[in-house]
């Protein structure tokens, strides 16, 4: 009874406050000075009252292993489709940056479809959401089983019904964890976002294999199986602890922050560079002279990284600050591709550069629902999410296909490594202005350069 009683206090006074503080300068948790209402300065209270009453694991740990099955899936088949890009350059289905736009458009309906996915979870919930991410995912990679020697069948196929599915379970896997978890938050979405990681390692080798057993479209047809023979059950074990109970599309209030809008606009830049080395390593390696499964091979080597690196920067994110952490991480992936890759003209610094890179890499994905939760509040963490990601669509759309360009323009596939070059100094830069913008946030946060933040 004294800790319902007490639990029920402190919501009075957190919400009351914040109701009768209407000033449109009120400092709120949350970077800079806001703007906001008293209603919207009510939900962060709202939010600091859910977390203190999340069990902080129970059921919850069922949920994170559910949602990092989801995420080896429709991570794993995104990030390894350079190794499929690869063999259809090979069999000369299209160019390196037609096919490079191919895959970079199932990462693009993540954010053409987040605003839509986030109210559809509303409506229906996690578990049905999921159950369908999984339906479209594994259909989709069935079908583009035969569509293989036709690109626009592969837009369709591959990246418009993988793409669907993808995105509605990246809703899925992103908001759960604020349900069930406070403290623990950043571990819990590091393990969340690390089952990609290792999807992509699996997936990279296992696409390889078939590739050269069976051929691109067998291995299309069996990941398409599997995926749905193994995600429909683990979508099925997905449950709310509270109803969502939002209703609201875009919150554009949220943009009167500027430390929401800095943050709009890092992620917008961050996703520029972030598939160019799991989609052109095997044409690198190839220009190397390695083989094949040598180029396979890095790609399941920067997806392992990926993986360590999102369960790394998750704990790091409990400890040092989730905006630290990603601060940390943009910093490594700007660094290794604008020092390293360059340089990497043998396999030993190209698997430090994949090491390094991947990691990074990584980080983002697992780090950036642990942001946004922690400083907008985590009931509005669907819809604040939900925005942030749709500002990725252009780099997800585009940024591969651009460093595709560029390496077409400076001499192709087929030519000596500086012709690489452009395309590598582009991804790099875009990381790099990112990290700037994320130390924006972090001065508006608190200048403290060592606070956790």
């Amino acid at each position: 009874m004294t800790s319902i009683t007490t639990t029920e206090t402190i919501a009075f006074e957190l919400i009351n406050n914040a109701a009768q503080d209407s000033d449109s300068t009120k400092k709120i948790p949350g970077p800079g000075t806001s703007n906001f209402d008293a209603a919207a300065d009510a939900i962060i209270a709202e939010s600091r009252i859910a977390d203190a009453a999340v069990p902080e694991g129970g059921y919850g740990w069922v949920v994170i292993a559910a949602c990092s099955v989801l995420c080896f899936w429709f991570v794993g088949t995104s990030y390894a489709w350079g190794v499929i890009q690869a063999a259809l350059v090979k069999e000369n289905v299209s160019t390196p940056a037609s096919l490079s736009f191919v895959g970079s458009l199932t990462a693009a309906c993540i954010s053409f479809l987040a605003l839509a996915n986030a109210r559809l979870m509303r409506k229906i919930g996690g578990r049905n959401t999921a159950l369908a991410g999984v339906m479209f995912l594994g259909t989709g990679g069935i079908l583009s089983g035969f569509t293989t020697k036709n690109i626009g069948g592969l837009f369709f196929t591959t990246r418009v019904l993988m793409g669907t599915g993808c995105s509605l379970q990246f809703i899925v896997v992103s908001t759960m964890p604020a349900q069930y978890f406070n403290k623990k938050r950043g571990l819990a979405n590091g393990i969340v976002f690390g089952g990609g990681g290792i999807g992509g390692t699996v997936i990279s080798f296992a696409m390889d294999g078939l590739i050269q057993k069976l051929g691109p479209e067998w291995s299309f047809r069996i990941i398409g199986l599997v995926t749905l023979a193994t995600g429909l059950p683990a979508a099925w074990l997905i449950k709310e602890r509270a109803p969502i109970t939002s209703t609201t599309l875009i919150e554009w209030s949220l943009f009167k922050n500027m430390g929401f809008t800095v943050l709009f606009l890092a992620g917008a830049i961050a996703t520029f560079p972030l598939f160019v080395p799991p989609f052109f390593l095997p044409l690198y390696a190839a220009s190397l002279g390695l083989s094949a499964s040598a180029g396979a091979g890095l790609v399941a080597g920067f997806n392992f990284s990926s993986a360590v690196g999102r369960l790394c920067c998750g704990l790091l994110s409990d400890s040092i600050g989730p905006v630290n952490t990603l601060l940390l991480s943009l910093i490594m992936s700007s660094l290794s591709m604008l020092v390293l890759w360059p340089v990497s003209n043998s396999l030993g610094p190209l698997i430090l550069f994949v090491i390094i890179n991947g990691a990074a890499n990584g980080g983002f994905f697992s780090t950036m629902p642990t942001v946004v939760g922690g400083v907008f509040g985590s009931r509005r963490v669907g819809v604040a999410l939900g925005m942030i990601v749709s500002g990725w669509a252009g780099g997800y759309l585009m940024g591969s296909p651009i460093a595709g360009y560029l390496l077409t323009a400076y001499g192709g596939e087929h030519s000596t490594l500086k012709a690489y070059h452009p395309a590598i100094f582009y991804a790099g830069s875009m990381a790099a202005g990112a990290a700037m913008l994320v130390g924006v946030v972090k001065m508006m946060l608190n200048k403290s350069p060592l606070k956790k933040l």
